[in-house]
């Protein structure tokens, strides 16, 4: 835990912690985006489930071969192409999700790359798991044993960094369904199915008791202060260029051409 050690040795800086319940992802992945590129403080979201299903993809995610694009058409599952990187998961009211935007400098001994964000972030989260499960970071994700439980991806500026998390505290095994086994996989995961990739958070503790466990954890990295979502003071969604998309159909159907 040297690293957790030194950030405290040095002074904690300020984190403002925003909690929302609920919030649909789009809006979240734009507010995320706003506050990375113009904000200068350190934020964490906490975002205890969203409204209703939904596909979010990386920034260069191909559709065609990550999206069973046919049953997502059909039951009208939306799409998103969020502003960062890594894979494609499907979220709903029982994801909660974790979002922490720093400057470069914020953390001692964390540099603006990617593995040096993820490996203390694997020491963030064990502390936040700790005496509960057989927690490790493997490559990207989140794991008890050999199952995830957590996706992460990021995207890195020139002064700032953001690290956002999807816990899968629960999951419906229909939503699983209307994804492909993509053709670059973690070497860990062995060609295994979702279903037996993948694990639920509620087998190990309550969804209440790992965000007070988060909040916990952040406290001994930074001066956590709780503000509402009423009291942010950057620049508005109508004043701000996003690069989040919500996928029309027309898209959908253009870019599966394209991509086949």
């Amino acid at each position: 835990m040297a690293v957790m050690g030194k950030a405290k040795e040095a002074g904690l800086p300020l984190m403002k912690l925003i909690k929302l319940r609920g919030m649909p992802i789009l809006q979240q992945l734009n507010l995320e985006e706003r506050l990375l590129r113009t904000s200068s403080d350190n934020w964490c979201l906490i975002n205890d489930g969203t409204t209703s299903p939904a596909i979010v993809m990386g920034l260069s995610g191909k559709l065609s071969e990550l999206v069973e694009v046919k049953p997502v058409l059909q039951d009208r599952i939306p799409i998103i192409k969020r502003f960062t990187g890594g894979g494609t998961v499907v979220v709903d009211h029982d994801t909660i999700f974790v979002t922490l935007i720093c400057n470069k400098d914020a953390v001692s001994n964390v540099q603006p790359f990617p593995r040096s964000i993820m490996e203390w972030s694997g020491l963030l989260y064990s502390e936040v798991f700790k005496g509960l499960a057989d927690f490790h970071l493997r490559e990207n994700d989140y794991v008890f044993g050999d199952r995830k439980f957590g996706g992460n991806a990021q995207s890195i500026t020139k002064n700032r960094w953001v690290h956002h998390t999807s816990f899968l505290w629960d999951y419906d095994v229909k939503n699983m369904s209307y994804l492909k086994l993509p053709a670059k996989v973690p070497q860990y995961r062995l060609r295994r199915s979702h279903m037996d990739f993948i694990c639920r958070m509620k087998e190990y503790l309550p969804r209440s008791e790992f965000i007070e466990r988060t909040i916990k954890a952040l406290d001994s990295q930074f001066s956590v202060k709780s503000i509402s979502l009423e009291s942010i003071d950057v620049p508005s969604v109508s004043e701000y260029v996003h690069t989040t998309k919500l996928l029309t159909e027309q898209d959908i159907q253009e870019t599966c051409t394209i991509q086949t």
